[in-house]
């Protein structure tokens, strides 16, 4: 037994260790944790060059985000809603089969799974190109939709989170849950985020309301917006936050500079 605690405390050391190096690396994080005014020399560098990110809405809860350097990156990845040419990067949750494939088209170099294996959680602090990419491991029922009674399957899914040209944007994933002080530690600063607002399939309108307010990012773009009216999930975000309708626009082009006074919800066209 005192072997075994040993090794454990071994574990949990190393595991302590790679996540410190992982926000060391974080720029988002850097600035979470900052005092007032603050702001990392290499954020400031980035910042000058006001390059742009282009981000366009798929459909249903996968985003493609193109980054100044060339790189592409599609959300909750399965190979349905395809706009523009093949990402570079995809992210996926296993909800249900909407949010991931296990049949990728082998010319993506890199795919990311939410979830781990053999018991393991996911975790990635890569850096591709000219974004930082990262995750947020969140527990999810193995029958999806907060009423269900299912299941908790602990560190199944995770929040990812893209740094890029000074923006930090953060995905909520299918969240089945609300986040405590340590994911909102984890997670950092966001720029932009973005949010199922379904209300059923993945946590109720209330809860993901009070993780809106929490994170306040100047930019938010809901997703799961098949059953919720929007005026509802404005109502519950309180007057704080504006809304710019992007009628006829699908795509988002922001910089670190461009980014909203107010913090706003943008809706733009999709699926």
């Amino acid at each position: 037994m005192p072997r075994l605690l040993a090794v454990l405390a071994l574990l949990g050391s190393l595991v302590s260790q790679a996540w410190a190096q992982d926000a060391q690396r974080s720029e988002c994080l850097a600035m979470a944790n900052a005092p007032p005014r603050a702001v990392p020399v290499s954020y400031r560098r980035v910042a000058a060059k006001a390059d742009e990110v282009a981000i366009t809405y798929g459909g249903h809860s996968t985003y493609y985000i193109d980054t100044p350097g060339g790189i592409r990156i599609a959300t909750d990845y399965n190979g349905a809603y395809r706009t523009g040419r093949l990402p570079d990067v995809v992210t996926m949750n296993r909800a249900h089969e909407t949010h991931y494939t296990l049949f990728p088209d082998p010319k993506i170099p890199h795919v990311m799974h939410g979830w781990g294996e053999k018991g393991q959680a996911a975790h990635y602090a890569e850096r591709i190109g000219d974004v930082y990419i990262r995750n947020v491991t969140t527990d999810i029922r193995r029958y999806w939709g907060e009423g269900s009674g299912g299941e908790m399957i602990k560190d199944g899914n995770s929040i990812f989170i893209f740094e890029v040209a000074g923006l930090c944007i953060g995905h909520l994933g299918h969240l089945h849950h609300k986040l405590d002080d340590s994911h909102f530690a984890a997670i950092g600063r966001l720029d932009i985020l973005m949010v199922p607002i379904d209300g059923t399939y993945t946590m109720s309108l209330d809860g993901v309301s009070e993780i809106t307010k929490r994170l306040r990012a100047s930019v938010v773009l809901p997703m799961h917006r098949f059953s919720t009216p929007l005026d509802e999930f404005m109502r519950l975000i309180g007057q704080q936050f504006e809304i710019d309708r992007r009628g006829g626009e699908r795509t988002l082009r922001i910089s670190r500079d461009s980014l909203p006074a107010t913090p706003t919800v943008i809706i733009l066209d999709g699926v």
